[in-house]
């Protein structure tokens, strides 16, 4: 037997199923090995200060985990395992995307057993979680949503909250509400490639705003309001991908009154909203009657989870929304919707989003320190910087040159809403890059971009 004492604060959740938890991630850091035997129950009962029943009920949830077993007259002991832990499927890791702007991957060891234990605890309730279950998410997991909203300073009642498989189906969903074939929405001039696809996918006219260093000019939403005819505004406010610009706030209050003039919705996509400590207040707060606010977690947690925190402007608009998101995805992953409701609760959501700040400060440091000679848009708090290359030289060669790097580049055509692309690229500096390759890469970058390697 062990000296086994169960560490960490309270969690607000039943106290059995805290016991249970701590013996979850202790298994996970392995504080706790298969064949331990875990303390008698009165004995751990009398060292916490707390009832025999409810150091029983723990146990036997742990047991329900498959994480001990108990033995008549010997004891409990922590279950053996016929999967090693440090053993993952090599053949997952060669699954990448390198044209996506990811976060910056944990590696930490006890943060990565903190998801683990999520993970763990989750699994208790597997059957379940593979049933059909609610199209946009059940109390639970919408009260962990608008608490997780709340860091950005909205505090939206449940009826108008969303939880979605994602920011790009959810984007998809509201224009089908909102646009027919020919339509015409308003958006950057420079935006997120997705919704590019979207509109193209629904015979939607595109169309970009002239901007300024502050965004988008309010006179230009105005005079184009008039013009066109808009169904929609479409906006990645806060470190726009990719020139990683954040609409300050003096300019969102200007535009919300342009949109609040003339009852324009706005498709708010805050899928960078959570990474700044200190972001402007989204415009979901500033013309909440009009906003489609979608808070994704791609960028935030992890793009694996695949869910987005969306909020309509009222109750009937989430209704609708549902509706139409029955139609295209049925519902989101339940097993999904389980973990981050579970890493809200449990401060795990908010320990990666720390990390992916804190690397992502560093990161940018690195870039700015290999390219400070070459021209280049950034923010401290952006997974990408927007590289302008230097005059005579064009997107495709640096695409050419850069080819088989390893390095996550996209030519300015893939953002480029309308006119000629301007000779500029997306560097992105997040994923499974060590902070050590991605220098590695970058001085590569650094090289191929300087004029005597050109010839000539």
């Amino acid at each position: 037997m062990i000296e086994w004492t169960p560490l960490g604060g309270r969690t607000g959740r039943p106290r059995y199923l805290e016991l249970a938890d701590a013996i979850a991630r202790d298994v996970a850091s392995g504080v706790l090995r298969p064949g331990d035997r875990l303390p008698p129950q009165r004995q751990l009962a009398e060292r916490l200060g707390i009832d025999f029943t409810t150091v029983s009920r723990g146990y036997g949830e742990a047991q329900s985990r498959g994480l001990v077993q108990s033995h008549v007259g010997r004891g409990t002991f922590i279950a053996q395992s016929d999967v090693a832990p440090e053993a993952p499927d090599l053949r997952r890791k060669g699954d990448r995307d390198l044209t996506m702007n990811l976060p910056p991957e944990p590696a930490d060891p006890d943060l990565i057993a903190k998801m683990q234990e999520g993970l763990a605890a989750v699994s208790a309730n597997m059957i379940a979680l593979l049933r059909y279950q609610s199209t946009t998410g059940g109390d639970v997991d919408k009260e962990a949503a608008s608490s997780w909203l709340s860091l950005r300073g909205m505090v939206p009642s449940l009826d108008r909250v969303a939880i979605t498989p994602g920011a790009h189906p959810t984007i998809l969903a509201v224009l089908m509400l909102l646009a027919r074939p020919g339509d015409v929405i308003l958006s950057e001039s420079v935006t997120y490639p997705g919704v590019r696809a979207i509109a193209a996918r629904l015979n939607l006219r595109l169309e970009g705003l002239a901007s300024d260093a502050d965004g988008v000019l309010p006179d230009a939403l105005a005079a184009a309001i008039t013009e066109l005819g808009p169904k929609a505004l479409y906006l990645n406010p806060t470190l726009n991908n990719p020139t990683t610009r954040t609409i300050p706030l003096a300019r969102r209050q200007a535009l919300a009154e342009v949109l609040n003039h003339h009852g324009l919705p706005l498709i708010e996509d805050d899928a960078y909203g959570f990474i700044p400590p200190h972001p402007p207040a989204p415009f979901a707060t500033l013309a909440p009657g009009l906003v489609w606010h979608i808070g994704g977690l791609a960028k935030c947690i992890g793009a694996g989870l695949r869910l987005a925190y969306t909020v309509a402007p009222d109750a009937r608009a989430a209704a609708q929304l549902a509706q139409c998101l029955r139609t295209i995805s049925v519902m989101p992953s339940p097993l999904c919707m389980a973990l981050a409701t579970r890493w809200i609760q449990d401060g795990t959501a908010d320990s990666i989003r720390r990390f992916i700040r804190a690397e992502t400060v560093a990161r940018q440091g690195i870039a700015g320190e290999i390219l400070s000679r070459f021209d280049f848009d950034a923010d401290r708090a952006a997974f990408n910087i927007w590289l302008h290359l230097p005059q005579g030289r064009s997107r495709a060669e640096i695409m050419g040159r850069m080819s088989g790097a390893g390095l996550g580049i996209m030519p300015s055509d893939a953002f480029t809403v309308q006119g000629e692309p301007g000779e500029s690229v997306r560097v992105c500096l997040g994923g499974e890059l060590t902070r050590d390759a991605l220098r590695e890469r970058l001085n590569l970058l650094g090289n191929a971009l300087e004029p005597e390697s050109w010839g000539g």
